[in-house]
């Protein structure tokens, strides 16, 4: 079991802990013409890192494990010697990272993920269209334990994130080169250990606020055992956390209870010594924190302080900086006073956006009162002048003069003896008697006596007609069939 050999080459780790994790500078920059390039996936590290290696006892195919630190922006990669001990070899600068320091929880956060993740072959992906990728894992055990979920998130090229660690992509040649020759040379899975910053004393106390610390102490196990054995650490997970390098005699449960459990006696021995030293750092490193607070900086404030590296590049070019060139330590009072002026700032925004309404609200008013002012003098000028106004009714004797002419009596009845009133002749019919003459004298019966008979006949009939209609009022009524009786005028002449 590979935790037998760790115990054993434990406390020569230890002894020689302090002076590992030199950055080696030589090997920072990454000199490689892209364009000559004929193969990306078949590319071969140069001569000059193969030399280097060599001078470290490094072989060429050994394994690698890939470390990343988010708040420096740097991506180590360490390969073991002929010892199994693994070493530095470099130090890339991250080109961007999205997010700020801590876990990845759920799709679309934009945070890139922290966390132990294995990485096989199939994790390589040479059709990326971010130049060349290798894929993360996320989710592994641990994140599908707490419900975290995300796709996609990968180490690549093309220097543009959206949670995922973007490198350049001359610097992601190499690494997928290194990554290459490791899976050549028999290695099975690389480990990918993702750090929100270097788990020293210092750090751990400058983040002591920040609400990821529970989950960043627990990280720091896996970092401590690496720092001690300078191999990655054996990764499991039970009760939904890593443990690490843990001998148990049954399975481990991601979400079940752990089971019993012990860490090598020589592992535990180193781990007591490094923890003692860290415990005397720690407590240093809290008496220089007191009182401060440290200002996890945003993506867009990350992004402001390297935004002249994006002239003369294309628009997908977007590097972000780094956490500590943009976040800054503040004191107690330096934080209120920020709070305060902040509260000041949103006062006044808020009686700035008041006082706008209550402004547009009086400029209505106003409004709607000189409408009703000018409508008020429109009327009176125009009341002055008597414009828009009916006349006042007036007499009209030509409607008069008509009614009088229309109750005249015919000249014929000047002759009339009646004395009846008028309502009663315009009910009382007449006899069609100039129809009955008309007749006479068209057809020449009148001056025959039998004419004369047929026209008495029928103003007899005509006159039995009216008499037997019903008139209202007997009195009323007989005056109407008396009326209807008489004799007109010009028969008073007649013989």
């Amino acid at each position: 079991m590979r935790l037998s050999v760790l115990a054993a080459v434990s406390l020569l780790a230890v002894a020689a802990a302090g002076c590992t994790n030199e950055t080696l500078d030589s090997f920072d920059k990454v000199d490689v013409d892209i364009s000559k390039v004929s193969s990306k996936t078949s590319y071969q590290l140069s001569p000059s890192i193969v030399s280097k290696l060599a001078s470290m006892k490094i072989d060429r195919s050994s394994p690698i494990m890939l470390r990343i630190f988010k708040e420096e922006g740097r991506l180590e990669l360490w390969k073991a010697d002929r010892t199994n001990r693994f070493q530095l070899v470099r130090n890339y600068k991250i080109c961007a990272w999205s997010g700020k320091l801590g876990p990845k929880m759920k799709e679309g956060d934009r945070q890139a993920p922290e966390g132990f993740y294995p990485l096989s072959r199939a994790n390589m992906n040479p059709n990326s269209s971010y130049f060349l990728a290798i894929n993360t894992g996320f989710p592994n055990t641990y994140d599908r334990a707490n419900k975290a979920s995300g796709t996609n998130l990968m180490i690549h090229g093309a220097c543009s994130s959206s949670g995922c660690y973007s490198m350049t992509d001359e610097q992601m040649l190499e690494i997928f080169a290194f990554a290459r020759d490791a899976f050549d040379g028999g290695q099975k899975s690389v480990q990918l250990q993702a750090f929100p910053f270097r788990m020293t004393a210092e750090n751990m106390a400058r983040h002591r606020d920040n609400p990821n610390i529970e989950f960043w102490k627990m990280l720091k196990v896996g970092y401590d055992h690496f720092e001690v054995t300078k191999r990655p650490p054996e990764v499991n997970v039970c009760e939904g956390k890593y443990v690490f390098n843990q001998q148990a005699e049954k399975p481990f449960s991601p979400t079940g209870s752990c089971p019993a459990m012990s860490t090598p006696g020589a592992l535990q021995t180193a781990l007591a010594s490094y923890n003692k030293t860290y415990a005397t750092a720690y407590a240093r490193a809290m008496s220089k924190y007191a009182g401060t607070v440290w200002i996890e900086p945003s993506e867009a404030q990350r992004k402001a302080i390297v935004a002249d590296q994006r002239k003369g590049r294309e628009l997908a070019y977007a590097p972000t900086g780094n956490s500590l060139d943009a976040g800054k330590l503040m004191t107690e009072r330096e934080i209120a006073e920020q709070k305060r002026k902040a509260e000041e700032a949103e006062r006044r925004k808020v009686e700035a956006a008041e006082r706008a309404v209550r402004e547009a609200e009086e400029a209505k008013n106003k409004a709607a009162a000189d409408f009703a002012a000018d409508v008020a003098a429109t009327k009176a000028e125009k009341q002055a002048r008597g414009v828009g106004y009916l006349p006042v009714p007036e007499h009209n004797p030509g409607v008069a003069s008509a009614v009088e002419k229309k109750e005249k009596k015919p000249f014929w009845k000047l002759f009339s003896q009646d004395s009846e009133p008028r309502e009663a002749q315009q009910v009382q019919p007449v006899v069609n008697e100039s129809a009955a003459l008309q007749a006479d004298q068209g057809s020449g019966e009148a001056a025959t006596p039998a004419g004369k008979t047929a026209r008495t006949a029928a103003v007899a009939q005509e006159t039995d007609a009216v008499a037997t209609l019903p008139v209202a009022g007997g009195e009323a009524g007989q005056q109407v069939v008396e009326q209807t009786q008489k004799k007109p005028f010009w028969k008073f002449w007649q013989k």
